[in-house]
């Protein structure tokens, strides 16, 4: 570290006279960026919070380390409407979170998108059990990337099938 504090005094000694002084990137510009995706994660965490609570969701998963662990957690009501996806969407799929609520997980997929694994995922869907499998989804641009897919149905106090939730990173 001495090095870059003598860099660091030869570089303030060379602009002293100078009208614009040049300043070193500083870890700050790093650490924005970092509190930003802090910041969003959090504002996920206490909404995903809000509908657990208020659907009293019996669930085994810390809903924030899945947030800091995934690309984006989808929740979809047992009708498949999506209510609810966090920030990382945008960054996975092109679409903001608030373009995909009311949609089904459906506007994801397209024509490569594997007939099998649908299949496969409705069957689990119907049989409210998990399911993990990866398969080709479509950005809002229509390129294609590969999403690994975990999911589970989410039951109330009572028993009762309340929401699904896609736990999802890019594969």
């Amino acid at each position: 570290m001495p090095d870059l504090k003598n860099y660091d005094n030869s570089v303030a000694l060379a602009n002293a006279n100078k009208r614009n002084a040049i300043f070193p990137l500083l870890s700050w510009d790093i650490y924005g960026a970092f509190f930003h995706n802090l910041k969003k994660n959090h504002e996920d965490f206490l909404e995903l919070e809000q509908i657990a609570t208020s659907y009293k969701w019996k669930l085994e998963l810390n809903l924030r380390e899945e947030l800091n662990e995934n690309d984006t957690i989808i929740v979809t009501n047992p009708n498949l409407e999506i209510v609810f996806a966090s920030n990382g969407i945008l960054e996975m799929s092109g679409y903001k979170p608030n373009e995909v609520v009311g949609q089904t997980p459906k506007i994801f997929q397209g024509k490569n998108t594997s007939a099998e694994k649908r299949a496969e995922i409705n069957v689990a869907i119907l049989n409210q059990q998990p399911f993990e499998v990866t398969l080709i989804n479509y950005k809002k641009d229509g390129k294609s990337y590969d999403c690994h897919i975990r999911s589970f149905p989410i039951f109330n106090k009572k028993g009762q099938l309340t929401h699904f939730i896609a736990l999802e990173k890019a594969a």
